[in-house]
């Protein structure tokens, strides 16, 4: 019965992960702009924990109810970074203020063909006064985060973007990728720019769909107590 009751509090937490693999991506004017979580779509960082989801219980065998389990890395899918991703006694995941995650966003088109977002790419675009700042990227136009061959030449943003943002007081910080950070980079320097200043990243979001502008963005992820990451559910609302 222990047993029991633990699987079923793991999978009420993580429903709140993933909605109906069939719902559909616009919901009225709301955007869906999170990555469906699909072993047979779903790319995974070299080193994450694979995406596993299974049915313990289901009609087909003959059961009266559903019952699944799930395994899946902290940053599966679209996410959200912590400081304590790579700040020693920084503030994890449950404890980031949530209004870092509910509010007005700029979703910047980045050059196509840019493979870097430096200072000299983000300074192309609109982006100052903007309080979060979301990069729609090549990795959106190839539909890499529905592609489960892990890409390495992603696009990422260099370490002198990430310090503009941090000065100009930016509140969070999003790419249509795994990571913001160059894959293999032996310097995490992005990731220790922004989680250094208390700007949490959100990593892995689908924006293919979505056009450049001002949008008003829902990103909560779950509430994992003590944990420097969670996948996350973002939506964003075209503002007038």
């Amino acid at each position: 019965m222990k047993h029991r009751s633990a699987q079923l509090a793991a999978l009420m937490a993580a429903l709140v992960v993933s909605t109906l693999a069939g719902a559909e991506p616009h919901a009225g004017d709301w955007i869906d702009v999170s990555a469906p979580i699909d072993p047979k779509t779903a790319p995974v960082y070299p080193g994450n924990a694979p995406v596993k989801l299974d049915f313990m219980m289901h009609y087909e065998k003959g059961d009266k109810l559903a019952l699944s389990s799930y395994s899946l890395g902290a940053h599966t899918g679209t996410h959200v970074d912590a400081p304590l991703h790579f700040i020693k006694g920084g503030t994890p995941v449950d404890l980031v203020p949530l209004q870092h995650f509910v509010g007005p966003a700029r979703v910047i088109d980045c050059s196509p063909d840019a493979k870097v977002i430096d200072a000299a790419e983000l300074n192309k675009h609109d982006w100052k006064g903007a309080r979060r700042i979301l990069f729609r990227t090549r990795n959106s136009r190839n539909h890499w985060m529905t592609d489960p061959t892990f890409h390495e030449d992603f696009t990422y943003v260099a370490a002198d973007a990430a310090q503009l943002l941090a000065d100009a007081g930016v509140e969070l910080v999003g790419i249509d990728y795994l990571s913001i950070e160059k894959f293999h980079s032996p310097d995490p320097r992005t990731h220790l720019i922004l989680l250094g200043k208390g700007i949490p990243v959100v990593e892995g979001l689908q924006l293919a769909d979505v056009t450049a502008g001002d949008y008003d963005l829902i990103v909560l992820p779950l509430r994992v107590s003590g944990h420097e990451a969670a996948p996350a559910r973002a939506i964003l609302k075209h503002r007038p």
